[in-house]
């Protein structure tokens, strides 16, 4: 399953009863007593969400919120918290770029639907991360035919979108299309 989330609380009963509360959802729970064993589980397996309590012994859920948005950007970041106070929520949002902020008791549906949309904007920040990395190298691509074809850059196009080629010959249009790796279409 990729929908993995993390929870961390140094409550076992807490950890106990937000794993029940997933029990139907379509992602593997992970559990850590500690924000140490939270870095270490981390470390072995690619979470999409952490869910951290913020007040742990010996590390805050802020101060571990922030280490992972250091070393593991990408995650999802969710504050849950029996302390409802604004600052408490501030830093947590400040240190920890966290994503939301949710509170002890929590409401399922809440917890659901958070955890839900995390894993949703996980998933698209990857999908755009993926194209935006394709469109850099078709961009080098075009540079690098650029590079080898002068003028390239200067194409024009037809009022039906295709490309105009001024200035090419067959040839140069054909050694741009392999470059491109580009199929020359075949007449029927």
């Amino acid at each position: 399953m990729d929908n993995k989330v993390l929870l961390v609380d140094d409550e076992v009963s807490v950890l106990k009863a937000l794993q029940r509360s997933l029990i139907d959802e379509d992602c593997e729970v992970f559990l850590a007593e500690s924000a140490a064993a939270g870095l270490k589980l981390l470390d072995q397996h690619a979470f999409k969400v952490v869910i951290s309590d913020e007040r742990m012994p010996s590390m805050s859920g802020s101060e571990f919120l922030s280490i992972i948005s250091r070393q593991h950007p990408e995650v999802v970041r969710i504050t849950l918290t029996g302390q409802a106070s604004i600052e408490a929520a501030m830093t947590a949002v400040n240190q920890g770029e966290i994503y939301r902020f949710l509170l002890k008791p929590w409401k399922e549906t809440e917890l659901k639907l958070s955890i839900r949309s995390a894993i949703e904007k996980y998933d698209l920040e990857m999908e755009n991360r993926k194209l935006l990395s394709q469109l850099r190298i078709q961009g080098l691509k075009l540079d690098q035919s650029q590079k080898n074809t002068p003028g390239l850059a200067g194409i024009d196009r037809a009022g039906d979108g295709s490309f105009v080629l001024q200035d090419l010959n067959d040839d140069e249009v054909a050694k741009i299309m392999k470059e491109c790796r580009v199929e020359t279409p075949k007449n029927d």
